[in-house]
């Protein structure tokens, strides 16, 4: 009886929460496919002007939904990570698990890097591209944002100029910095600030509160955002992009394989339960293309998983801004074929110098719409690649966005729960359940 009766907290939360998931999830999927259906048959059967305004309005569904997660971000950030650093304790441990972190995000950079190159060298997809199918209109605002793309803009990516602003705009990569700056401090000054790191625990179990009210407009979201781009585009997209939208797949079905292989080898058979945990944003991100709006609900997974909060509040949103193997494979395959497009030859030293350079401009984007195509605007530039051949790539890039969106969030939920390995910081899921529940 003893027994049952400590688990029985684990078991009222787990049953409860996920039966509250698999109706999410139910609801997400069916939000797809009414997407899909409703988004095609407006595709043939109205006006180019019709399509034009419900494209617009139906998207403001993604918009609200998106837009309630990004309220939630930076609280959710600075109070989880302040929290964290405090409990790591010192600066010594701080950048010992900062060093894990980082050792994690380069390795991956680089693997995912060369995966896109090797695949783009092998079966050639640029050579599929049809060079009439450029989206120009759609190339004039990247190429706006590329000009801001420079030494300067990456160092104010980094470096916050105010707290306020850094939450304002939702610049996590600043608020991390301010917070572990922060976290630091109070940490150092010990007892005495034990008061304020409480509330600011309690602040973010409240916030994370709020991701369960936000999460039942995730349906809405999806909806709008698959309905919006498939009336505006159809399914006829894929007809002129089937080989290059094929390889692409290929690609992050092997990085998907190379990635869950390292998990299996850490954690054995714990990685299936992980990959059920993280099931939900998984697919949210998927179909929102926004890994920014599962940010709160893979903070709460993870820490379901197994993962302290501690290592979650300090790896992940450094994982966010430096970890992002979906988009860091597509861009060399992305530069890479539209170099093939163009007929324009890479050596591979000069393939690989493309690389390097990918692997450090990559890093000061964070946060900037479709970052991907704005570094690979840059990177054709660099390498003499027709930059206006990123008008080819565009019309089928929201799908390709949808898988290496996916491909990140999956990246930042191994290395996360890779550091909390390291560190021996992950437990098994049901005692960290219950242990949250007594606490």
């Amino acid at each position: 009886m003893s027994i049952f009766s400590d688990f029985r907290p684990f078991f009222l939360i787990d049953t409860a929460f996920m039966g509250k998931a698999n109706r999410l999830t139910f609801f997400i999927i069916l939000s797809m496919v009414l997407g899909i259906g409703i988004g095609y048959w407006i595709h043939e059967a109205s006006s180019a002007e019709f399509i034009s305004g419900f494209s617009k309005n139906v998207k403001l569904l993604s918009t609200v939904f998106i837009r309630l997660v990004q309220m939630i971000i930076a609280p959710l950030v600075f109070s989880t990570l302040v929290v964290g650093i405090a409990k790591l304790g010192d600066l010594k441990t701080v950048g010992r698990v900062g060093g894990k972190a980082i050792l994690w995000f380069i390795t991956a950079s680089l693997v995912s890097l060369l995966v896109g190159m090797m695949l783009v060298n092998y079966f050639q997809p640029g050579h599929n591209i049809n060079l009439s199918q450029a989206d120009t209109e759609g190339l004039k605002d990247l190429i706006t944002k590329q000009q801001s793309f420079s030494l300067d803009k990456f160092v104010e990516h980094i470096i916050p100029r105010s707290f306020i602003e850094a939450m304002a705009t939702n610049e996590i990569l600043q608020l991390v910095v301010f917070s572990i700056f922060f976290g630091v401090a109070a940490a150092a000054i010990g007892d005495y600030a034990k008061p304020l790191i409480k509330a600011l625990e309690v602040a973010s179990h409240i916030i994370l509160k709020m991701v369960g009210y936000v999460m039942n407009f995730a349906p809405l979201g999806v909806f709008g955002a698959i309905a919006a781009v498939v009336a505006t585009k159809g399914l006829s997209i894929f007809q002129f992009y089937l080989m290059y939208f094929a390889y692409f797949i290929l690609g992050i079905l092997l990085l998907w394989t190379l990635l869950l292989g390292v998990g299996f080898l850490i954690f054995k058979g714990r990685t299936v339960t992980l990959l059920r945990r993280i099931s939900g944003p998984l697919l949210i991100a998927f179909s929102t293309t926004s890994s920014e709006a599962v940010f709160p609900k893979l903070t709460e997974e993870l820490e379901r998983f197994g993962c302290r909060d501690k290592i979650v509040a300090f790896v992940l949103p450094l994982g966010y801004s430096f970890n992002l193997d979906g988009s860091m494979m597509y861009m060399t395959f992305a530069s890479l074929s539209i170099a093939q497009a163009y007929g324009v030859h890479l050596p591979l030293g000069t393939q690989l110098t493309m690389l390097l350079v990918l692997m450090l401009t990559s890093k000061g984007i964070a946060g900037v719409p479709r970052a991907s195509l704005v570094v690979v605007l840059a990177t054709c530039s660099m390498f003499n690649i027709p930059p206006e051949g990123v008008a080819l790539i565009l019309p089928i890039d929201h799908f390709c966005d949808m898988f290496r969106t996916a491909t990140n969030v999956i990246g930042n939920a191994l290395a996360t729960s890779v550091v909390s390995k390291w560190e021996g910081e992950l437990v098994h899921g049901e005692h960290h359940m219950v242990e949250s529940v007594k606490s």
